[in-house]
């Protein structure tokens, strides 16, 4: 799918309750997970001792760290949408956000993204994200939220 293009505000509004688009599907590999638990210090035996959770995970597999998964939404984010003409854009914050499933080392992701809401707020764009981060081969989400950016247009 072609990365959605935006210039202005009222280009993003006009895209008002439609699905923006769908990144491309990452790998989230034991290497991933390991450095993620390095740069945390979340070393928890689920996400790093391959051998006991082979053995003792109800898994029979590590898992990724759930804010690893949340940690790449701007990567895929990026992989959508292109906005140009700002000054600055801001990660604002997370609105019902829940993990439905966990992330089994050796998955494939993805994020799929619809623009739940959009306000003018005196020259400032704010922008509620509904997301959905689908592991490949499984109905249920990862994870799903709405995700709210600040976009600052010259």
């Amino acid at each position: 799918m072609e990365k959605l293009i935006i210039n202005n505000y009222e280009e993003f509004a006009a895209r008002l309750g439609e699905k923006l688009g769908e990144s491309q599907w990452l790998l989230v590999d034991q290497e991933r997970i390991n450095l993620f638990a390095d740069a945390t210090l979340d070393h928890q035996w689920i996400h790093v001792d391959t051998e006991k959770a082979e053995k003792e995970s109800p898994y029979k597999s590590t898992i990724a760290h759930g804010y690893l998964t949340l940690s790449l939404l701007p990567k895929m984010w990026n992989e959508i949408i292109e906005v140009n003409n700002l000054k600055m854009m801001v990660n604002y914050g997370m609105e019902k956000m829940r993990f439905g499933r966990p992330v089994l080392s050796g998955s494939r992701i993805r994020l799929v993204a619809t623009l739940h809401s959009i306000e003018n707020l005196r020259g400032t764009c704010k922008t509620s994200i509904k997301f959905h981060i689908e592991i490949e081969g499984e109905r249920k989400p990862a994870l799903e939220g709405l995700a709210v950016f600040l976009y600052y247009f010259e």
